[in-house]
């Protein structure tokens, strides 16, 4: 059993399997779904938390730090997405490289990524909405906007996040074509409002705020980095769309590394003249760009900062929600989730009841929980998730070091080296809560495993 537990699906079984998706996705546009699943929550709202209780002024350090790890988990993701162009990201490299129960861990362990962030986006895009509302004159009940076990005494269903993730569940199940180009509406929104902000901004720039640039040392600014890097998450959904890519094995590589490098610099710029218009002390707020607009005395820019944050946030949702959906299809098409997951529709030739079911469920969640008991769980699932990937381009130069690779892992073995450390240095910063919550999921997941996957295991049964 043990050595079954580890039996790996090979590279060419990976790639040779017929592609029912449609292949519509180009460089620009995988670069576009990278950078939609990145800006948002992270830019518009932990941006300015992160300085005024961590790091200060220095944020911008804990930026460039967050973004160092990423980097190394983006080449790493790069050169196993040009091998094995497929839907499953992580979990089908996990699968090639170090077996069935460990690819079925890293599949079920994207879960915390994908979908707890995509309910977790939707909960803060609500309440960016109903601000926006607000700002309008016109409010909403707040038994509707407030999820039951957020505040019991006032609260029935966050109502606008579970409308919000349905309408975009929809969307997904119509077509990939139609998902990218409302994508790219949302993403040229986004960055026209952050370009503003940035060129509003900087003449307002008070460089004494910069002062005490460090207050809480170098441990703030490492915190700081391991906070923000919810601001990350997202950019590794680029290779979910692999099977659904003109040119994936050199398209995927660009759209990963490039989506990583334009949000890394925005977020420098952005945390940079956030902190040079107004004290980092005053900061920790829900919305803290709109704090900083009216603090220089431009009210007329705040509801265009509002209007950004939706479009943001709606962006992240929509790419979090495919990312999953294609990860279920890609692990139902192995047999190890029911074969429904990897229904196609014969129309639209997408995973339709796949999206449909984990659109429910987020949409379920966003309604009804509270945002910070969703948002516990993502880092860590995601560090995991880097973790395996640089390990798997460690396993498979020594396993296939004959493979084509159309992009190379530049510095191997110290890139993929690095990254695992610096991933696991994160997690180790992560609070004991969070690390117990990760077991106690695991552990569901060896249930479903050791229930079902392992008894309709495809490669179980061809072997």
């Amino acid at each position: 059993m043990p050595k079954q537990l580890l039996q790996r699906k090979s590279v060419d079984a990976l790639t040779a399997i017929e592609n029912s998706l449609k292949q519509t996705l180009t460089a620009k546009d995988l670069t576009l779904l990278g950078i939609g699943a990145v800006i948002g929550a992270g830019i518009f709202v932990l941006t300015g938390i992160a300085a005024a209780k961590y790091a200060g002024p220095a944020i911008t350090i804990s930026f460039v730090m967050a973004g160092v790890a990423c980097a190394l988990a983006a080449l790493c993701y790069s050169e196993l997405a040009s091998m094995m162009p497929v839907s499953g990201s992580a979990y089908s490299y996990a699968y090639a490289t170090m077996g069935e129960l460990m690819a079925w861990i890293i599949g079920w362990d994207l879960v915390l990524e994908y979908a707890l962030a995509s309910s977790t986006v939707a909960i803060g895009w609500a309440g960016y909405l109903t601000s926006f509302m607000d700002t309008l004159g016109l409010h909403m009940p707040r038994y509707l906007t407030t999820a039951y076990l957020a505040d019991p005494a006032a609260g029935f269903i966050n109502l606008p996040a579970v409308v919000i993730v349905l309408l975009l569940t929809g969307l997904l199940v119509i077509g990939i074509r139609q998902s990218a180009i409302f994508n790219f509406v949302m993403v040229l929104i986004k960055l026209s409002v952050i370009v503003l902000f940035i060129a509003a901004g900087l003449g307002h720039v008070q460089t004494e705020n910069w002062a005490d640039f460090a207050p809480f040392g170098f441990g703030g600014i490492l915190t700081g980095a391991g906070v923000i890097f919810f601001a990350y998450i997202g950019f590794d959904a680029v290779s979910t769309a692999a099977q659904e890519a003109v040119n994936p094995q050199k398209d995927v590589p660009f759209g990963i590394i490039a989506s990583l490098a334009v949000c890394t610099l925005i977020y420098i710029l952005v945390a940079g003249v956030l902190t040079g218009i107004i004290s980092y002390k005053e900061l920790n707020v829900a919305a803290p760009i709109a704090l900083a607009v009216d603090h220089i005395g431009m009210s007329w820019l705040s509801p265009i900062i509002k209007i950004g944050a939706i479009a943001g946030l709606t962006s992240v949702m929509l790419v979090l929600l495919m990312g999953q959906s294609r990860i279920f299809f890609a692990m139902a098409s192995d047999g190890l989730l029911p074969p429904l997951f990897a229904d196609v529709h014969p129309q639209f030739r997408t995973p339709h009841l796949s999206t449909a079911i984990v659109g429910s469920a987020v949409a379920l969640l966003a309604g009804f929980m509270p945002i910070e008991k969703l948002g516990e769980l993502v880092s860590i699932g995601t560090l995991f998730a880097f973790v395996l990937v640089c390990g798997g381009v460690l396993l498979l130069r020594i396993s296939h070091p004959e493979m084509e690779r159309h992009f190379r892992c530049p510095a191997s073995p110290y890139v993929p080296v690095g990254g695992i450390l610096v991933c696991l240095s994160l997690m180790a910063g992560l609070p004991l809560d969070t690390w117990l919550r990760l077991f106690i999921w695991l552990l569901i997941g060896f249930g479903i495993y050791f229930g079902y996957g392992i008894k309709h295991s495809r490669l179980r049964q061809a072997g």
